[in-house]
């Protein structure tokens, strides 16, 4: 008698390569048996005529917060981890998380941009993403470091390396004219590790002739001089129009024996802190966009001119922007997001965001979220809209793709460094009970850039070490099963 069972479902296992229909028992936050006769359990759930698949793992999220994490868990995530930015220090980041309680299994990984802002700009760093975030735009952490703060900035690395972090996230692309030997020291770093860097690639030379170094060739150099596994963060909205060139380089890379993953996401914005530093009005005609493109989340402002924009960015107060680098409707411009996707061993990664409060109160466990709490549309709907576009409308690839993209893939990725991250992304005996349970014919994302935080629909329900977190397509408010990944 198992405590629970889904019964009738069916059942895809990219592992495996499993798609038919079977009973799923689950105990003890495990999968104990997959059965093609039906099993017995104090609680059945039928799930006839439902596709029963790994939960997806978010290896790109920046919602560090039970409301952001509840979106994505309607969006079939049941790990979302901070890979890209990162946290430092990580300890107190895995302590919060640990009081407060998550929805979804979470982690993080070392932040390079933190520690560099702790030690270039006296920064007092929380163990919290917002840390980098609001402090993105001042001009001293992304001065060149000396060899003795260079040597701090590793240090404070390697500190969080030994309490549990995921690896190293490297903001370059925030901080571009820091030197390409800074970035291959922290490759080393992490090679001696044993754990990957998560890399926001900084320009291409299409984008800014004056860069120190072609942001695709920094990542595949460090890849081959240091052996360090080099993860290409949404290389979709950093490479642009750009993407088979870089594509090319990872291709030759890999061939030649260098470890570097990629993650996309189905979106043609992007979002980001109005400070940064590829948003001088002086630099968009090189991503071939205007200050148009630029607008503003809280307000819903677009910017009309460079003085405008211009006058923003000096304001001081920071601020997040939607970043519209490819017009969705654009048929070009869709055939250029696919490619990003189904590129070879691409993973799906949301890089999704906190919601903000812009007039209400701020209460991370409100839910529903009032209508005035705004993000990026991504953060809803990743992974519904990845299936939707992907495999529904355009057969660009297989259902079973679709979910080992966004389930076994980022595992995989993952568990060299992390050996906990082997019993996720499957439906296998012995397996976390990381559950998503949906309508194939039916899921989709609602989420738009008006009402950025619409939920996904069609997921019926998502266990999270054998907890139902979604039950009947709804958020079960009472419940926050989510435990820490740590390496």
């Amino acid at each position: 008698m198992h405590e629970l069972v889904l019964h009738g479902g069916r059942v895809i296992d990219p592992d495996s390569g499993t798609d038919g229909i079977f009973d799923i028992g689950i105990d003890r936050g495990t999968i104990s048996a997959v059965s093609a006769e039906p099993l017995d359990g104090h609680r059945v759930l039928d799930v006839s005529g439902r596709v029963v698949a790994p939960g997806f793992i978010d290896m790109h999220s920046h919602c560090f917060g039970i409301a952001g994490q509840r979106l994505q868990a309607l969006d079939g995530v049941t790990t979302a981890l901070e890979l890209e930015g990162g946290v430092h220090p990580v300890g107190r980041a895995y302590e919060r998380a640990a009081i407060e309680g998550r929805p979804v299994n979470y982690g993080y990984s070392a932040s390079w941009a933190a520690a560099r802002m702790h030690v270039m700009a006296d920064v007092t760093t929380t163990g919290h993403p917002a840390d980098v975030l609001f402090n993105m735009g001042v001009p001293a952490w992304q001065a060149e470091a000396n060899t003795a703060e260079v040597g701090r900035i590793l240090a404070l690395l390697e500190e969080d390396l030994s309490d549990g972090a995921l690896g190293i996230g490297v903001l370059v692309g925030y901080a571009p004219r820091v030197g390409p030997a800074e970035y291959v020291d922290v490759a080393r770093l992490a090679a001696a590790r044993g754990v990957p860097t998560y890399t926001h690639a900084r320009e291409l030379v299409e984008q800014d002739p004056d860069t120190p170094i072609d942001g695709a060739e920094e990542i595949v150099r460090a890849a081959g001089e240091t052996g360090a596994h080099m993860h290409y963060c949404h290389v979709n909205s950093t490479s642009l129009r750009h993407l088979d060139r870089v594509h090319g380089l990872v291709e030759r890379a890999r061939s030649l024996g260098s470890r570097i993953s990629t993650e996309a996401y189905p979106y043609g914005s992007g979002m980001t802190g109005i400070g940064a530093a590829f948003l001088e009005p002086d630099l968009l005609d090189r991503r071939d966009i205007t200050p148009f493109a630029v607008q503003h989340l809280v307000s819903g402002h677009r910017f009309t001119s460079a003085a405008d924009l211009r006058a923003a960015r000096a304001d001081g107060t920071g601020g997040l922007v939607f970043v519209h680098f490819l017009e969705e409707d654009d048929p070009t411009a869709r055939d250029l997001m696919t490619r990003g996707l189904v590129f070879e061993d691409t993973a799906i990664a949301s890089d999704a965001f906190e919601p903000l409060w812009r007039t209400s109160t701020y209460d991370d466990s409100r839910w529903p979220l009032p209508a005035d709490v705004v993000t990026h549309p991504r953060t809803a709907g990743t992974f519904s809209r990845s299936i939707r576009t992907l495999w529904r409308e355009t057969g660009a690839l297989s259902l079973m793709e679709v979910i080992r993209r966004a389930s076994l893939l980022p595992a995989q990725i993952l568990s060299p460094s992390v050996p906990d991250m082997a019993r996720k992304g499957r439906v296998q005996v012995g397996a976390d009970a990381d559950i998503v349970v949906f309508d194939a014919a039916t899921v989709t994302d609602r989420a738009t850039y008006t009402d950025t935080i619409a939920p996904s629909t069609g997921f019926d329900h998502v266990l999270v070490n054998g907890v139902e977190i979604v039950s009947d397509g709804e958020i079960r408010t009472d419940r926050l099963p989510g435990k820490p990944v740590r390496a």
